[in-house]
């Protein structure tokens, strides 16, 4: 589905070559650490030739450029090499979020076409059931250990030559974002996609290699982490510290025994920060803090007014989706304008339109509309459908809603009703509840999101019992456990309230708004 665009050998100009500019930096200094991590580490050089082995095994194993890989895998330096490897061999790699449940893993591991399935032996319970689910898959390889019915991922290495292709081709990622109607879908593009935040990271970055180290806080199945916090610096020749699990404390051990000068983090990690003891957050030097960048959820004001006051404005905030998109605001700018998310750039059109589809002033809440890049529209894999719905002509929607003042800084007023955001992952409702609606004693349900302090949202699932029913603590433990039993984790309410009716209009749809508006009250919904 994807063209390989074939590249020069040796080229250094573009931050996409050659696997991220990894065996340019392996030539030219070869020793510097690219990964750190728990489960081991890479040099540039040794980086580079185990993604030239990897994509010879993948290429022995019958695929070929335009194919696609599923990877399943936890931060160790085999993500590193696996997104090096296909970026340098044309392939199209779909990294995959290892807290779903086995069939979801599965579905992805189908619907991306994967002919192979790179997976952590960590996770092998869910990669054996979903390479079932995904026969199409016929190449397994197992990371760190032993999978069942998988080829030992450094077997396979060890048995490919370690220089650089002959013949390297420009490979392209799809990653899967979650839907309203249930099912994951693929942000596919036909183009390899320039990423519209280039400039000013670049700028606001400026990364020293061989000085600079960043630390990847989130799993790199995330778009933002993956792009900005693992590819964007190895591009620039500087190394990576993966952290296994993210924690408050060992972050700025971390920041403090390596120096740490650039990260990337979500909102719910400045509040916990924020909320450890005074000395214990004086007890560490992080001064080596230049470069703090944020997104995936909004960001309360006090919260990041707090973290400027802390760090200094070494916060940089983008807005921006897997679909695309880009704003982008310095620390500086913030503290003019807090609680922007930030202006336009250059070759970004955003607008705000009214339901009709028109343009609206300075001061004016509408729809946030982003036009399509100059790589050209997205779409979602094998959902032509939910793509048209996402689009007004050539410019797209993420649901969300705000107003730019007069100096062009957006500012988000709202998001859809249908998208909860919880410690900067999204949570759609419309699954939620059709699990709960498997339970015998559910009429019908509405799942919002509901203020948490720590998260931004919870999940919490409003239950309208059937008739023969009754509300009670213990059929409320029930509903959860049953959520439990077929849903990731993160996706499960957090609390279930039992309610006569739920709100609907006369077509007989619920009006989640509604819902969700009375555990708002006297709460600002403003970002």
């Amino acid at each position: 589905m994807t063209s390989a665009t074939p590249l020069p050998p040796r080229s250094a100009g573009n931050a996409a070559t050659q696997g991220m500019l990894i065996a340019f930096h392996a030539r030219q200094a070869p020793d510097r650490p690219a990964i750190l991590s728990a489960c081991g580490d890479r040099s540039f050089a040794e980086l580079a030739a185990r993604a030239f082995q990897l994509a010879r095994a993948l290429r022995a194993g019958g695929l070929r450029a335009g194919d696609a890989v599923a990877l399943l895998c936890s931060n160790r330096p085999e993500f590193a090499e696996a997104y090096a490897a296909s970026q340098c061999a044309g392939f199209r790699i779909t990294p995959i979020n290892w807290h779903l449940t086995g069939e979801e893993v599965g579905y992805i591991v189908a619907d991306c076409e994967a002919k192979a399935f790179l997976a952590d032996a960590r996770f092998s319970t869910l990669a054996v059931e979903a390479a079932e689910r995904a026969p199409g898959a016929e190449l397994r390889l197992a990371i760190g250990g032993a999978i069942e019915g998988f080829e030992s991922y450094d077997k396979a290495l060890t048995a490919q030559p370690r220089h650089e292709l002959e013949d390297p081709c420009l490979g392209t990622s799809m990653l899967y974002t979650s839907g309203t109607t249930g099912r994951p879908k693929g942000v596919y593009r036909k183009a390899i996609p320039r990423s519209p935040l280039t400039t000013p990271l670049n700028r606001t970055a400026s990364f020293r290699p061989g000085e600079d180290l960043a630390l990847v806080t989130g799993p790199l199945y995330h778009a933002a982490p993956l792009a900005l916090n693992l590819a964007f610096p190895l591009a620039a020749g500087v190394g990576c510290v993966l952290m296994e699990r993210w924690d408050p404390e060992s972050t700025l051990e971390i920041v403090e025994r390596f120096r740490i000068t650039h990260t990337h983090m979500v909102p719910t990690m400045f509040h916990r920060l924020l909320a450890l003891p005074e000395g214990t957050r004086a007890h560490h030097d992080i001064s080596s803090l230049r470069w703090v960048l944020h997104g995936a959820a909004p960001c309360p004001v006090h919260v990041k007014r707090a973290m400027i006051e802390w760090l200094g404005p070494v916060l940089f905030e983008y807005y921006a989706a897997t679909e695309g998109g880009g704003m982008f605001i310095t620390g500086e700018e913030w503290l003019r304008k807090p609680g922007s998310v930030g202006r336009r750039l250059d070759h970004q059109p955003v607008d705000i339109l009214d339901e009709a589809g028109n343009p609206l002033p300075p001061g004016e809440v509408g729809t946030v509309y982003f036009g399509a890049p100059p790589s050209g529209r997205f779409e979602y894999f094998h959902a032509p459908e939910k793509t048209a719905a996402a689009y007004r002509g050539d410019a797209f929607t993420m649901g969300d809603l705000g107003y730019f003042d007069e100096d062009g800084f957006l500012f988000l007023t709202g998001r859809s009703a249908e998208v909860i955001i919880s410690g900067g992952v999204n949570v759609y409702p419309a699954e939620i509840d059709a699990v709960l609606l498997e339970h015998p004693a559910v009429a019908d349900v509405a799942t919002v999101g509901v203020p948490n302090d720590e998260w931004g949202e919870e999940v919490k699932a409003v239950v309208q019992l059937k008739a023969e029913a009754a509300a009670s603590p213990t059929l409320a433990a029930e509903l959860l456990a049953h959520a439990r039993a077929r849903l990731a984790a993160f996706k499960c309410p957090r609390s279930i309230d039992f309610t006569n009716e739920l709100p609907r209009l006369p077509t007989g749809k619920i009006v989640r708004r509604l819902v969700r508006d009375r555990y708002w009250e006297g709460r600002s919904k403003k970002i």
